[in-house]
């Protein structure tokens, strides 16, 4: 018996071929672990998103469709995002008002078909009218309404202003201006009660 027999022959893994299982290993682990990542962000953002949509303006089907294109952006980009929270607000807020600028289309009297995000739409409607402060938001301007979007989302004005790249004494006037004006109404509302 030679000794490559006795050694095992060509059985026994090369040391490049070691190498080469080491380093998809090492890959599968590290895609295991930006997916661990990923999920834990998306399951504390994902409903947020869809709120602070909603707060500027887009129906919950819409909003729900946008948080999870948003969603799946940064999931491709995920190694290079290096705040995803801004991030993804970011780029759905760029959505909604690319959805906007677009020609409106029609509402369907239909209920859209169940999503992950949406499992019930006929829910939607009734989580909408309980939104009585979502009226409140409407008729505002685009960047007062974006503004107290970006706030009910947790966000400071220093941060909102440098997520829509404006000054922050701008933010905040546009906040104080949304505030008086949505105080108002609220005050009108409660009148007509």
């Amino acid at each position: 018996m030679s000794e490559d027999e006795l050694a095992g022959g060509g059985d026994l893994p090369s040391a490049s071929s070691t190498s080469q299982w080491g380093a998809l290993y090492q890959q599968g682990r590290r895609q295991w672990q930006v997916d661990q990542e990923f999920s834990a962000f998306y399951r504390d953002t994902v409903r947020m998103l869809v709120a602070f949509l909603v707060n500027q303006g887009a129906n919950v089907a819409d909003a729900a469709d946008i948080a999870q294109q948003s969603m799946m952006k940064a999931y491709q980009r995920w190694d290079e995002i290096q705040h995803p929270r801004p991030w993804v607000f970011r780029v759905a807020s760029h959505d909604l008002v690319r959805k906007f600028s677009d020609v409106r289309e029609e509402p369907v009297e239909e209920v859209p078909e169940p999503t992950s995000l949406l499992p019930r739409p006929d829910d939607a409607a009734e989580w909408e009218c309980r939104q009585e402060a979502l009226r409140m938001l409407e008729g505002l301007p685009i960047r007062q309404r974006q503004v107290l979007a970006w706030t009910f989302s947790g966000f400071t004005p220093s941060e909102i202003a440098e997520e829509l790249r404006l000054s922050p004494a701008a933010v905040r006037a546009s906040l104080k201006k949304a505030r008086r004006k949505v105080t108002e109404r609220f005050r009108r509302w409660e009148e007509g009660q």
